[in-house]
């Protein structure tokens, strides 16, 4: 399954404007992921509910915005403290957070989004009490070390409906979100592996039978190769051996994402 399996579709219904609306706001997310995180809104029955974890300055928050029902919750959850603000930017000060969050509700405000969205300043190990009942759709891209990860994807998972979406980014590209899943969605009877856009892997909430989860563990299992590809890269441009990470990295001169 290549980066392209999902979030490939580029019809006329809308996302070319929404990605259009977020042109400029800063993040880590590429058209392929916008477009699969944009259709799983959409797929959202009207009324439903939807949190992201992780918001920074608005970029995933706008196109999910755009494409959810009109009569939705959505709620964003980020405390904007100025650390785990992407990659390598674990650590910051408040002054940085304060400033990610004007930009957010700015970028909102721009877009025309900005009151379809409850932004929850809060860490979301302690944002469960400000949601309440089962979400339609969960976007996980909080903090990618191992233990938050972990927590966010257990935690905030098992509040996902039956039938509901989870997409957790930097899936088989950070190092603490891949173990997370390994322990957590490889050998999983209530998670079904979808597919990915690059590092956007969605996954769906079912009953799984012993054929459905095999299917399930194999697919994630071929992505492992996709995953030392991108550890490998991020470890030479760590070493600045900049060039030969840009040739495996398909020519882009980023960290991969």
């Amino acid at each position: 399954m290549n980066d392209t399996s999902l979030g490939a579709n580029h019809g006329a219904d809308g996302f070319a404007d929404a990605w259009a609306s977020v042109d400029g706001v800063e993040g880590w997310m590429t058209e392929g992921q916008a477009r699969l995180l944009w259709d799983s809104a959409k797929s959202v029955p009207e009324g439903g509910k939807i949190a992201e974890i992780g918001s920074y300055r608005g970029r995933s928050a706008i196109v999910i915005a755009k494409a959810a029902p009109a009569a939705g919750e959505i709620a964003a959850i980020d405390p904007h403290a100025g650390n785990d603000r992407g990659p390598q930017q674990i650590d910051g000060t408040a002054a940085e957070g304060e400033g990610d969050h004007e930009l957010f509700h700015s970028n909102l405000r721009n877009a025309g989004v900005d009151e379809r969205i409850r932004h929850v300043r809060m860490p979301s190990e302690s944002a469960h009490s400000a949601i309440t009942g089962q979400l339609d759709m969960l976007y996980v891209d909080g903090a990618h070390r191992y233990g938050p990860a972990m927590a966010d994807i257990r935690d905030w998972g098992a509040r996902v409906r039956p039938g509901g979406v989870m997409l957790i980014h930097d899936s088989f590209s950070s190092i603490g979100v891949t173990l997370a899943q390994i322990r957590l969605l490889f050998f999983s009877r209530r998670w079904r592996y979808e597919g990915r856009s690059r590092s956007l892997a969605a996954y769906r909430r079912a009953d799984l039978d012993s054929a459905e989860r095999r299917a399930s563990l194999l697919t994630q299992c071929t992505q492992l190769a996709w995953f030392a590809r991108n550890v490998a890269i991020k470890v030479l441009m760590a070493v600045k051996l900049n060039s030969v990470a840009k040739l495996l990295n398909g020519g882009r001169d980023e960290w991969p994402y």
